[in-house]
């Protein structure tokens, strides 16, 4: 007779393995499904974790070459070892998946191995054993999507996945996608010496973005190397024995061309994970994009059954699902639960970052919201000075009457971690005055996020 759960958590990525950890320490027991031989979903095997390792790694040598003597610090011939940088990637992802599977011994979560499906409200069946629980959390994330006409076969047209596996810097590079994953794995092989080409559908790069964000980064990135074909299509994607000819043509029909390259990526987007999860069988609604469709409460219309993260609606990232992961369990054990949406930031690493929470000021014109803007630019502090790193700035949106922060967004060094105290801000309905009004150490670049605080006022101190 199998083991009995009160949770069942399918799928091990960020959203699963948090929610599964809150639930045992909340005395749930508690197991989670997954296939793969470690622990992490696609975060940590083969996103977020090794695409950051290649960011780094490849920021450094980029350093090494062309950043370095400006500080005085003079190098001989800078070579690249991609054997070396790749098994630092390697060890980075085996570290934070192992370092998972301590977790869940130490917390007394069972690793269910093998791939699940749901076969009734508290069963599901894994590997031909079914095992039967009180809740069932699905936690499956998503998977790249595909493109008609382009055919991947992680040698010469790759995902992501591939992009993170490649045995040699290639010439050149096509990124089919303007969006986060192709900036970020282009910027990577850029870095290293291949021509990257970004081709992208709308007309402008990073799309869900602030317009001047996109715009801002698109011309630093530009600077570095990148090329950019906007508001085209690509409609085919032929192999031969040097690469790839891509088949192209204007957004809006005609204007036809090829482009060739020895590599492309495929990076338009990812979708639900829901494949044999058995929901059509007992009944589990869908929406038109395929996504679980689920409460407030993160329950699906199937008592019992629950979804977070990338398989339902809402933002595509790991700490999205990690807080819903948490909600969900403290909900199911009787606590209340909250999530602001408004307040989840979003980042992409380049160098330099990129990073929003809230509105942007395309969303607050078109819902008719007043508003006042506070920007200061890095190039006016004294750290980034330091720093030979004075790209960007800050931009704090602030509602004309209130003052309370509904957005902001940035360009610069270390955005991922300035964008934390807006978060913040964001969360307890903070007005730019309690951001300027709060001492920040000087001197930092989160000086920057004073002094735009100060701008949406009119009265910044150090420009």
């Amino acid at each position: 007779m199998s083991t009995s759960y009160d949770l069942i958590v399918i799928g091990s990525g960020p959203g699963g393995y948090v929610a599964a950890i809150r639930a045992a320490q909340l005395g749930m027991k508690t197991a989670v499904v997954e296939s793969r031989s470690t622990l992490g979903g696609t975060c940590l095997n083969v996103g977020c974790i090794p695409s950051k390792a290649l960011l780094v790694s490849s920021e450094k040598y980029a350093e090494a070459q062309h950043g370095l003597t400006q500080h005085g610090v003079k190098v001989g011939s800078v070579g690249l070892d991609l054997v070396a940088m790749m098994g630092h990637k390697s060890k980075v992802v085996k570290d934070n998946t192992a370092g998972i599977e301590y977790l869940f011994k130490k917390n007394k979560i069972d690793w269910l191995k093998g791939r699940g499906k749901i076969v009734a409200a508290g069963q599901v069946d894994v590997g031909g054993t079914v095992y039967n629980t009180k809740n069932i959390l699905i936690a499956t994330g998503s998977e790249s999507m595909p493109l008609a006409g382009v055919e991947v076969d992680e040698k010469r047209i790759v995902t992501s996945t591939g992009a993170l596996e490649l045995a040699a810097v290639p010439k050149s590079m096509v990124v089919i996608g303007g969006g986060v994953i192709g900036l970020e794995l282009g910027s990577v092989w850029q870095r290293l010496g291949t021509q990257v080409t970004v081709v992208e559908f709308l007309d402008r790069i990073l799309p869900g973005m602030d317009g001047e964000i996109s715009k801002t980064m698109q011309k630093i990135l530009g600077k570095q190397g990148m090329q950019f074909k906007l508001s085209t299509k690509v409609t085919a994607a032929k192999q031969d024995g040097k690469g790839v000819t891509l088949s192209l043509e204007a957004a809006a029909g005609g204007n036809a061309e090829t482009l060739q390259a020895e590599i492309v990526l495929l990076a338009i987007g990812r979708r639900p994970y829901t494949d044999g999860l058995g929901l059509d069988a007992v009944g589990v609604k869908l929406d038109e994009r395929k996504r679980i469709v689920t409460d407030k409460h993160f329950a699906t219309n199937v008592k019992g059954i629950f979804a977070i993260g990338d398989v339902i609606a809402g933002p595509m990232l790991a700490h999205k699902a990690e807080d819903e992961g948490v909600v969900c369990v403290e909900m199911m054990a009787g606590q209340s639960g909250h999530i602001n949406y408004d307040a989840i930031p979003g980042v992409v690493y380049t160098w330099p970052e990129a990073a929003a929470v809230g509105k942007t000021e395309e969303e607050l014109k078109k819902a008719g919201v007043q508003y006042k803007v506070g920007k200061f630019p890095f190039s006016a502090n004294g750290r980034a000075r330091a720093m030979a790193e004075t790209e960007g700035f800050v931009k704090i949106l602030a509602d004309a009457v209130t003052d309370r922060v509904l957005g902001a967004h940035i360009v610069g060094a270390d955005a991922g971690t300035l964008i934390a105290e807006l978060a913040m801000a964001i969360e307890f309905s903070a007005s730019s005055e309690d951001i300027a009004r709060i001492c920040h150490a000087h001197p930092t670049l989160n000086e920057v996020v004073k002094e735009a605080a100060l701008a949406v006022d009119g009265r910044p101190l150090h420009i």
